[in-house]
Formats: structure tokens, sequence, C-alpha cells
């Protein structure tokens, strides 16, 4: 009897029946992208879009900050506006679509910002401003309704350090492009973490000069 069953249940179709079981798991989550499924969370969150404005003109935002080091001898922290809406890893279909309940909300409450070169010189206070930490608070609800988040893009005292204090009097004549990665960090109303990234390209000038 012990030699039937062995000879019935064969290697390969072990292997076969684990196949398709990792298969219909991927079904279960019909829409989901690899990145969209890291983490516990049952929400995630979508950057829709990212402006930025320099801190001497708070209410002129734009796709692309020119970030000025120095206008008329003033220095201004420039500040960006982050639009999120919420998403569900299980989307349902089309003719029933999942509803966000309060437990899927997120809320944000820190964000980071790094800045890079496209030429690969990323040395911190030598090729590029340091990155930093700043806390925030905003809770997206909604995968139809826009909410906004306002941080800090460029703060006050980057202005007064390298590399950036070698670009004052220069009259716009020297200038730094980079690209600020924003990394913002939250969770939902269950504690777990949710994360997302924006980009935004920053040219730093003494535009003001």
């Amino acid at each position: 009897m012990t030699k039937m069953f062995r000879s019935f249940v064969r290697p390969i179709d072990m292997r076969r029946a684990a196949a398709l079981l990792l298969a219909a798991s991927f079904v279960a989550l019909p829409g989901c992208t690899a990145k969209q499924l890291e983490g516990q969370s049952s929400s995630y969150l979508i950057v829709q879009s990212i402006t930025a404005a320099r801190g001497s003109t708070p209410d002129e935002d734009f796709p692309v900050l020119d970030s000025d080091v120095s206008t008329n001898g003033t220095i201004f922290a420039d500040i960006a506006n982050i639009s999120l809406q919420l998403g569900m890893k299980d989307p349902g279909s089309n003719q029933n679509p999942s509803q966000p309940t309060s437990a899927n909300f997120i809320t944000v409450t820190r964000y980071h910002v790094k800045y890079v070169r496209s030429d690969g010189r990323n040395t911190q206070g030598v090729d590029v401003p340091y990155e930093f930490d700043g806390g925030a608070s905003v809770t997206v609800r909604d995968a139809a309704a826009i909410s906004t988040l306002g941080i800090t893009l460029v703060r006050a005292q980057a202005k007064l350090e390298a590399p950036l204090l070698a670009l004052r009097n220069q009259g716009g004549q020297v200038i730094l492009s980079t690209i600020a990665e924003v990394t913002l960090y939250g969770t939902d109303q269950a504690g777990r973490e949710v994360s997302v990234l924006a980009k935004i390209s920053v040219t730093f000038a003494d535009f003001g000069s």
C-alpha cells in the first residue's frame, strides 16, 4: 500500500501544485503592483503632484523650483505642496469597487528630503545641501478627493552653508541643479507603516542679486 502511494504522488506533481497555489494567491489581489504590495497596510498613498514655491513668493508655486539663495540680502526657506490620494491594494471590481473605511485612512507624520545630482556628485555639504527630516500632519481619507500637504523643501539654514553659500553674490551666473527626493512616512489607523516617494527638480542660484 505504501509503495502504491509513493508511485502516485510524484515530486513533479507536488511542484505543480505549489506553483498553482502561488499563482492563485496573486489572482486574489487584482491590479496591484509588487511595490504596492509591500508592507502590511491594505491601503497606500498616491502622489498626484508636487509643486514648489520660493519662500519670498509662497503663493506662486511651480512644478520645478528656482531656489534663490539670497533675495535682496534676505534668506527664505522654500516650500513644497504635495497632493495625495488614497489607494486600496484590493480595488475590487468595476461594478463593486472597494471603498476605504476609517481603518484604511493614512496619516502622514514625517518626511525626509534628500538632494541628488545627475552627475553622481552627491557629497552632502560639498556637492549638495544636507538631507533632513521634518514633521508633518495630514490624514488622507479618500480615493477620489485630494489631500494637500505643505512642507519645507529647502531650509533657510541650507542657504547659509556649503555649497549654497558660495552661490551668493554671483548674480545667477553660477547655478547648482539638483533633484529633491521627498519621502513621506505615515501609518494607517491600525498603526501599519506606509511610505511614498515624490521628486522635484530644484535649481539653486543667486537669482535675487
